[in-house]
Formats: structure tokens, sequence, C-alpha cells
């Protein structure tokens, strides 16, 4: 059975956006491509799927890493949960309709992690009790505001482990208490 993690990077204020602090460094960087490497699957919400689509054509001044990681993410399976999509690209796979009931299957039928991403996709599976993991990516930015990591009410959680990764971030995993 898979297992569903849910890993964001999170500002130190609890806000996740790419597009309001800088790129994550080499090492941490180095860190999301063998992540990548490993994920039997991505599992996005709308907004997500859509920031991620950046991977999916080459762009001539990436610089190998980047190479590195869009070759890793393209050869994983995706699966996109939206209402208003109406197709999605290669190697994607639209979830309509009953998510739970989808999501439940695709947990049964697979084996090893399935990344979430998009913490309206994750509150959703928090309240349906499917997420096994939480992995958040503490950063050491400031937003004041933004979509927050927990788009609800945070559920009841107990610390695993925690690690320094990379250049700047502090890895807190947390499984359901």
């Amino acid at each position: 059975m898979a297992k569903l993690i849910y890993a964001l990077n999170q500002s130190l204020d609890g806000y996740v956006d790419h597009d309001a602090y800088a790129p994550p460094g080499p090492a941490l960087f180095q860190h999301f491509i063998e992540h990548m490497r490993r994920v039997t699957g991505s599992l996005y919400g709308r907004r997500i799927y859509e920031l991620m689509r950046y991977w999916e054509e080459d762009h001539p001044n990436w610089p190998p890493a980047h190479r590195e990681y869009a070759t890793a993410w393209r050869s994983k399976p995706k699966w996109v949960v939206s209402r208003t999509l109406k197709s999605v690209g290669p190697n994607a796979t639209l979830v309509e309709g009953a998510v739970e009931a989808a999501i439940r299957a695709l947990k049964d039928r697979l084996d090893g992690e399935i990344e979430v991403a998009g913490p309206d996709l994750a509150q959703s599976l928090t309240d349906f009790g499917l997420i096994d993991e939480y992995r958040l990516y503490i950063r050491p930015y400031v937003l004041g505001g933004g979509k927050p990591y927990f788009a609800g009410p945070r559920p009841p959680l107990r610390l695993v482990a925690h690690e320094r990764v990379g250049e700047d971030a502090i890895r807190l995993t947390y499984v359901p208490a």
C-alpha cells in the first residue's frame, strides 16, 4: 500500500508561496531531485499542478540540476484533482468526482510514496484521513501572509523526525497522532 506524503517548503510564519522567496540552494535542490527519483508519483491540486508544468519542457538556460529534476519529474505519473481542468499534460491523469474513493483506490493499488502538493488538496485528504506523513521544509523567510501550509485546522500530529536539509532548510516530519 502506498503512503501519501504531504511535503512543501514553508516560511517561518507558516505560508507556502514558491514565488515569494528565493529558490532552494544547490544542496536542497539536489535533495528534491533525489526525492523525485524515489517517489512513486505525485498527487496535485490544480494550482500546484499548473505551477509544476514548468518542468514539462526544457529551457535552454537551465543548469544541469534543473534538467535532472525535469527528467525525474517527467518520468513519474501524476494525478491531478480538479473540478475545472478538462485535460492534463503528459503522464498525468485527471481525478474528478469521488476524490476520496479514487485516492483510496490509488493507495491500495500502488506501493511506495506518493507526494501530495497543494494546501487545499492536502486539507481535503487530511479530512478523509488519507495523509500518512507531513514533511514541512522550513525556510528562513517571513511572508506575512499568503496561502498557509495547513489550509484548515491543523490535525493532531506527532513529530517523528527532524533534520537539516541543504543550506537553509529544516525538515520536520510528522505523522497523524
